[in-house]
């Protein structure tokens, strides 16, 4: 954060207090995007864009009030804002950070804007040379975030991050038929556009022959991207405020299998291009583990939530975004790897539906979900025989995690979850 950041927010809460605040905390975030585009094979845009926003959080006669800035603003007046909240609501427990004052060690590098043009390049060019009817799409972008977090008990923390993130859209038309295949990146460091032309073109390998998917019971192997679909329901039952309000299905199964026991799930605070030293409260973030070899072991929780569990909080208490309070949110998940990649997986299917790449939502916390596949692969005798159109997916998260046949090695980050591709038993394939 610059001086004048630092400044604003130590004004701010100085403002709090004297307005007759109980108590209150300032947390703001800054971001530095570098993306560029390319459109039909070429670069089309270079954008360099700042984002700056501050959240006022403050209790007055125990009740909280927020108010958010997005640009230069008078202290008091958005004091003013966040007191006249604070009267509309009903008062509560003051959950603030205690006194520590830690800056952590920037995290990940930041690239010039040549390297990551010379990146995207890099991978179109590999693309289109096996395939030079293909049309491509990409976003590069370099994104470098600071946090800080301040509150009137002494709590100063603050932290910077950098992360590189890659997507290429690849289209191929013959004929009447129409091909689109997407993948991307997320990282640290650097990334590698020779990883990612060859999933691409792999992907446009198998997909040479259109075949029609039989109708009935069949293994789905889920690829690490297309897993998301199952992950996402299992966050969601995972988190304490569900299991606070008796709406997870799994509120009262603490040390009860709820999964198949080769499925293990857990945070890595340092972990890969989504580690955090804190969450949006203060609280040192650590490593959990949520669900271990099948059996489930506690829920993420906030302040707030930990407290009324009488678990404590888990340090997963973060804000959607800077106009909500923060709540339990899950972050840096990891599945735990098996020992055969996709590639293996797939030659040790007698029959089965590689799926890929979905069209619709998630199944929601009942688990139930009816999707569209996208981009997908019909298996038969350890071979992909083709890819598979107009072919529908159906059953339960739930039911399918329980019957899961085995979690691959090949793990990938979507979002801030890193997944395993998966085969699972118990879901129907309608062709």
């Amino acid at each position: 954060m610059t001086t004048a950041s630092n400044s604003f927010a130590d004004a701010l809460l100085d403002a709090a207090l004297d307005r007759g605040a109980d108590a209150a905390e300032v947390f703001q975030s800054r971001s530095h995007a570098r993306p560029v585009y390319f459109e039909a094979n070429r670069l089309k845009q270079l954008e360099s864009t700042d984002s700056e926003g501050t959240t006022l959080r403050l209790w007055h006669k125990g009740r909280p009030g927020l108010a958010v800035s997005y640009g230069p603003t008078d202290p008091r007046a958005l004091v003013d804002r966040a007191l006249a909240i604070a009267q509309l609501n009903p008062p509560e427990a003051i959950e603030l950070g205690e006194a520590v004052d830690i800056h952590y060690p920037d995290l990940g590098i930041e690239v010039p804007i040549q390297q990551t043009i010379a990146w995207a390049k890099e991978a179109i060019s590999l693309i289109r040379a096996e395939y030079p009817d293909v049309i491509c799409m990409a976003e590069w972008e370099c994104d470098t975030e600071t946090t800080r977090l301040v509150n009137t008990n002494g709590l100063d923390c603050a932290y910077t991050d950098t992360t590189l993130s890659s997507y290429i859209a690849a289209e191929w038309i013959r004929g009447d038929d129409f091909l689109s295949v997407s993948d991307g990146q997320t990282q640290r460091d650097r990334l590698d556009p020779h990883d990612l032309a060859q999933q691409i073109l792999q992907r446009f390998h198998w997909a040479k022959r259109n075949i029609s998917a039989p109708s009935g019971r069949l293994p789905v192997l889920f690829t690490s991207k297309a897993a998301d679909l199952l992950w996402d329901t299992i966050h969601e039952a995972l988190s304490g405020k569900r299991a606070l309000e008796q709406s997870s299905p799994w509120s009262d199964l603490v040390g009860e299998p709820v999964v198949a026991s080769n499925i293990t799930l857990s945070q890595h605070p340092t972990s890969g291009p989504y580690s955090c030293p804190f969450d949006d409260e203060g609280m040192p973030t650590r490593q959990t583990t949520f669900i271990d070899n099948g059996v489930l072991q506690l829920f993420y929780t906030d302040r707030q939530i930990g407290k009324q569990l009488g678990s404590g909080s888990t340090g997963n208490g973060f804000r959607p975004n800077l106009e909500s309070y923060p709540s339990p949110g899950l972050y840096n998940s990891i599945v735990s790897p098996g020992k055969r990649d996709l590639t293996r997986l797939i030659t040790s299917l007698n029959e089965g539906l590689v799926v890929d790449e979905v069209l619709g939502g998630g199944s929601g916390l009942a688990g139930d979900f009816s999707i569209n596949v996208a981009l997908g692969y019909y298996v038969r005798g350890g071979e992909i025989l083709g890819r598979v159109k107009d072919t529908m997916v159906c059953g339960n998260v739930y039911t399918a995690l329980k019957n899961a046949i085995e979690i691959g090695s090949d793990t990938v980050w979507n979002g801030s979850c890193c997944t395993p591709s998966i085969l699972v038993d118990g879901l129907s394939v309608i062709g």
